[in-house]
């Protein structure tokens, strides 16, 4: 590669860096002061740039809100991947989804992109709110077929639609009560919630970080 296409890497790549710094710190400030709240020049002090900068990187204050929504939802479709490679066994895979997702919640993206999905949903468009949907429902669809397994197995009973919103919405609604710096540490929490959540689960089950199993 010559030196001309070297630099252009090294512009992309910086620009990639900047974009995702950008949707991180805006996930912040929505869920401190609010999306309607938050001007795009408090968002570009935030980051060390001029307001007009920002739209290098996006073509509207909207498009940042679909940004921060879509990183956390990738987030824990990434992360779920890697976990459901580790398990085989019904219980570890369901135990090890909802690790995954409360990781992302408390040291993730997902706690402040699970704050404006909840609260900000309404500032988007009929075509934003379309795209995200997208991606949150294949989100959805991965939990469906782990619930679903477990509930062929008979390790938990009910109906699996109901039971994967139940353990959703019990998650994603901690962004409004749970404090790091409480009574429960953050490992000790996701334990506690699991343990709420899903009963009939055996205590460790699905460990989080894992290593996928050889040929997986």
């Amino acid at each position: 590669m010559d030196k001309t296409g070297t630099a252009a890497s090294r512009d992309e790549g910086a620009d990639s860096e900047r974009r995702k710094e950008l949707v991180l710190t805006a996930g912040r400030l929505f869920s401190r002061r609010g999306y309607e709240r938050t001007t795009v020049r408090e968002l570009a002090r935030a980051v060390g740039l001029q307001s007009g900068s920002l739209f290098h990187h996006f073509r509207s204050k909207e498009e940042i809100l679909v940004a921060v929504m879509n990183n956390g939802i990738q987030e824990v479709i990434d992360l779920g991947e890697r976990a459901l490679a580790c398990y085989d066994v019904p219980a570890d895979r369901l135990a090890a989804l909802f690790r995954v997702h409360m990781w992302s919640m408390l040291h993730g993206a997902g706690g402040d992109a699970m704050n404006a999905l909840v609260y900000e949903w309404r500032s988007l468009s009929g075509p934003s709110q379309a795209a995200v949907k997208v991606l949150s429902d294949r989100y959805e669809a991965m939990w469906q077929s782990v619930v679903a397994a477990a509930v062929e197995v008979r390790l938990i009973s009910g109906d699996a639609r109901v039971i994967k919103r139940c353990v959703l919405g019990a998650m994603n609604l901690t962004v409004q009560w749970y404090k790091p710096g409480g009574r429960l540490a953050p490992a000790e929490f996701i334990d506690a919630m699991l343990q709420a959540a899903l009963p009939a689960l055996p205590a460790g089950a699905g460990k989080w970080p894992c290593e996928p199993s050889p040929g997986a």
